[in-house]
């Protein structure tokens, strides 16, 4: 009876295919996954911004509601609001015009996961950038 070379073979083959392939569709899941954790941060942040600057009594109290409305917010998300990332532009002014428009803006940058620290910054973050505008009650008093 002559012997048979192949014996487990199968079985070796089998565990280094399904680590090679399981390995990157991991990681690609993870960092998927950060990144939709912070586009729907970012989508959130901008909208509950926009509805608490629009109910302030005015233009200054609103900007400093907004900015700790989207704070918040991000935070539950796992991500920081640094300064200059979320902007407001307003179709009128003063910005809390009856039927006036107010719009907020969010941008940011996603970092990959797990990536060494020779990657390329260009290579290595996903940009994110979300909006939300939200018109000031048109049965209001204009706010300053």
């Amino acid at each position: 009876m002559k012997g048979n070379d192949d014996e487990g073979a199968a079985m070796v083959e089998f565990i280094v295919l399904a680590v090679t392939l399981a390995i990157p569709l991991c990681y690609l899941i993870l960092a998927v996954f950060d990144v939709q954790r912070a586009a729907f941060g970012a989508s959130a942040a901008t909208r509950e911004a926009a509805r608490v600057f629009v109910r302030a009594l005015s233009t200054a109290e609103g900007e400093q509601r907004a900015q700790a409305a989207a704070g918040i917010t991000l935070a539950d998300h796992g991500l920081a609001l640094e300064p200059g990332d979320l902007t407001i532009s307003c179709s009128v002014t003063p910005c809390l015009t009856p039927g006036a428009t107010v719009r907020f803006s969010y941008r940011t940058t996603v970092k990959l996961p797990y990536l060494p620290a020779f990657a390329s910054a260009d290579l290595a973050t996903i940009p994110i950038t979300a909006s939300h505008t939200q018109t000031v009650d048109e049965y209001s008093q204009v706010r300053p």
